[in-house]
């Protein structure tokens, strides 16, 4: 008969679910992990890494189309979409299977279904629709003295934007067309919206970006975000701020949006095809929270800085627990509630270190303050910048075309945010979130020796302007 009884279970084996699940197993607790579709969750089977298998093909077929830009020829380019498609899925299939053979690896349950917590310290788990991999528990009554929720997030719908995977998609229907659209409307552009836009225009599509807010990427810096709707227009990308999509035709094969700025102005256009890229909202139903009496806000799981909830026994990790919704957080959030449940005493989240990256092109990527957030919270700010323009490594990539900007504080020289645009960046932006993370000012920084040619290059010069001591420009 199988055990039944652990001392952490954890519902979902998403990035946040199966980090801790590891973690908790280092830590010489029996644990198992609950998991109803697939392990590995959104982010390796449907978000994050298969997204960027795409926008990896798109890279190389943009390459391809400027091979003269570098002094080489590629005649009649062109790309099969289904092979495209094929490469993401089976990027995210190695992955998935990854996570299996973790599982194993650290001796960690895994239990094949869909969780209810009856109460605390008691789950029940019904059969799933999907098909349990080899060597899962099945349904059953299971016990565990912690319970962690880590179930993740949805596509947010807004009424009259209901995806129908035909016409109106999500980004699970937009990572696998069976066909690449000619034209096609982006409602929202946040880093999901982007990423989408910019691929598609990349594979030929004629794309248009709805967004209702001022800016597009509107929790990126002002002038970031700027620069890079600069870029994404040059590429033929058509972008609407302060509007929105008033209303959703669906015919045959098509969609007429009604679109509506903020003068109250109308027009008409038609799309093969639409994304909604909204937002998301916590998967929070179902569980038995509500019976519990777990605290949530606004589709969200409220916790403290080490995931615990408001009843003792019941953690929450991850999208479910609220923004910011990336792995990297959800991940670093299962690490402290484990640890914390061990009684390692772990420093609690900061969110204020957590970066966020957007892998369009240009890619996009920044951690902590605005200057616009700087300023309303009273702070005297030093502002560095430098352009990729000034850097040797950029101008030989081809990528003259970016910006780093950063952000001191003017009294201490504290380092309260870094910003940036263009090739590479995501990869860059690890470089302050490590000095932010060690309390760093800007002496440390222009003290650094960065390795030359390279486009880190670019983040002390950007420190040296803040300061009046730029070099290269």
């Amino acid at each position: 008969m199988a055990d039944t009884a652990f001392d952490i279970v954890i519902i979902g084996s998403g990035p946040g679910g199966y980090v801790a699940a590891i973690r908790a197993a280092q830590l010489g607790l029996k644990t198992a992990i609950i998991e109803k579709q697939f392990l590995g969750g959104i982010c390796l089977n449907w978000g994050c890494i298969p997204t960027k298998a795409l926008l990896r093909s798109a890279e190389i077929y943009h390459y391809m189309q400027h091979a003269k830009d570098y002094g080489l020829a590629a005649d009649n380019i062109r790309f099969d979409p289904t092979a495209v498609v094929q490469r993401s899925r089976g990027v995210s299939k190695r992955l998935n299977d990854g996570v299996g053979f973790l599982m194993k690896k650290n001796k960690i349950s895994v239990i094949w279904g869909e969780a209810v917590i009856e109460a605390p310290g008691k789950i029940s788990v019904k059969a799933a629709r999907a098909e349990a991999p080899k060597g899962a528990l099945g349904p059953g009554s299971y016990q565990a003295k912690h319970i962690i929720v880590a179930t993740g997030a949805r596509p947010r719908v807004l009424p009259g934007l209901e995806p129908d995977k035909k016409l109106v998609w999500t980004y699970f229907e937009a990572m696998a067309p069976e066909k690449m659209p000619k034209s096609l409307l982006v409602v929202g552009s946040g880093a999901i919206g982007i990423e989408f836009a910019s691929f598609y225009r990349t594979m030929g599509a004629e794309v248009t970006v709805v967004e209702v807010l001022p800016q597009i990427l509107p929790v990126e810096d002002a002038e970031i975000a700027a620069f890079a709707r600069k870029a994404l227009e040059k590429q033929g990308i058509k972008i609407k701020t302060d509007t929105k999509v008033a209303k959703l035709d669906r015919k045959a094969d098509s969609v007429v949006a009604t679109i509506e700025d903020a003068k109250g102005t109308t027009e008409t256009v038609e799309f093969e095809r639409v994304i909604s890229a909204v937002g998301v909202v916590g998967n929070i139903e179902g569980l038995g929270l509500e019976k519990l009496g777990v605290k949530t806000d606004r589709g969200c799981v409220v916790i403290d800085g080490l995931g615990r909830t408001n009843v003792p026994g019941v953690y929450a990790i991850g999208d479910v627990a609220g923004p910011p919704m990336l792995a990297h957080k959800a991940e670093h959030e299962g690490v402290i509630c484990v640890e914390a449940i061990k009684g390692l005493h772990p420093h609690p989240m900061d969110k204020s270190l957590i970066p966020g990256c957007t892998y369009c092109q240009p890619q996009v990527a920044s951690v902590g303050l605005t200057e616009a957030r700087a300023k309303e919270g009273g702070r005297e700010i030093r502002v560095g910048r430098f352009p990729f323009v000034g850097n040797g490594k950029a101008i030989a990539l081809g990528e003259d075309q970016g910006l780093v900007k950063v952000i001191f504080d003017k009294k201490t020289g504290q380092l309260l945010g870094a910003h940036m645009v263009g090739a590479e960046v995501t990869e860059l932006i690890q470089g302050y979130v490590v000095a932010m993370n060690l309390e760093t000012t800007e002496e440390e920084l222009m003290h650094t020796v960065f390795p030359h040619p390279t486009l880190s290059e670019m983040m002390k010069e950007a420190v040296l302007d803040a300061y009046g001591k730029v070099l290269n420009i």
